[in-house]
């Protein structure tokens, strides 16, 4: 069964006042970080945001293409590559996540023929941006955008996610205090 991975980057970053992706970690990037996490796990990767922010980076991009509509429209520009039947989709904002993890959700997409399949954090924490969508999504997906139901959990609700547990938090950073707080942590 093929697979494919992909980074979201295209998101507005109001709120860290720079762009996530590029924050500086592990003597790279965080989104050159986690694309090789992705990269190890699906076999490929490629980011989902705006290629001429991105290109610099030597990865495949793919443009939204309902811009404004956030997370959303960037997993429907995965499915629509048409470049695996398990599409890994990960956030670029969290620097926690671990390859084992990620290879663990393609192994349980595959073996479980569950549309959609997410981490369950040890905190009861879904995250459907740290997730497996089946191509087959994609209508729903698309009826979603056109509907104006951008809420990722309403999605994963109606695709009957299966979620798959870690032993940990899978936190993501949204504000230079977090983005403090988890290099002082020292978490690798």
């Amino acid at each position: 069964m093929r697979t494919a991975g992909f980074v979201l980057v295209g998101g507005q970053s109001s709120r860290m006042g720079r762009d996530k992706a590029l924050l500086p970690w592990n003597s790279t990037s965080l989104v050159e970080d986690i694309a090789a996490k992705v990269n190890s796990a699906a076999g490929n990767v490629a980011l989902l945001g705006e290629p001429a922010r991105y290109r610099h980076l030597g990865y495949h991009c793919l443009s939204d293409q309902r811009h404004g509509s956030g997370p959303l429209a960037g997993i429907e520009a995965a499915l629509l590559s048409n470049r695996g039947e398990l599409n890994l989709i990960t956030a670029c904002d969290m620097p926690g996540l671990q390859t084992a993890w990620l290879r663990l959700l393609l192994t349980a997409a595959a073996e479980s023929g569950a549309r959609c399949t997410l981490l369950l954090d040890s905190n009861g924490g879904k995250h459907p941006l740290c997730a497996v969508y089946r191509s087959d999504c994609l209508r729903h997906v698309q009826q979603a955008l056109q509907e104006g139901r951008l809420k990722l959990m309403e999605l994963v609700t109606q695709l009957d996610a299966l979620c798959i547990p870690v032993p940990h938090p899978v936190p993501n950073v949204n504000t230079p205090e977090e983005w403090s707080a988890w290099q002082q942590a020292g978490v690798q």
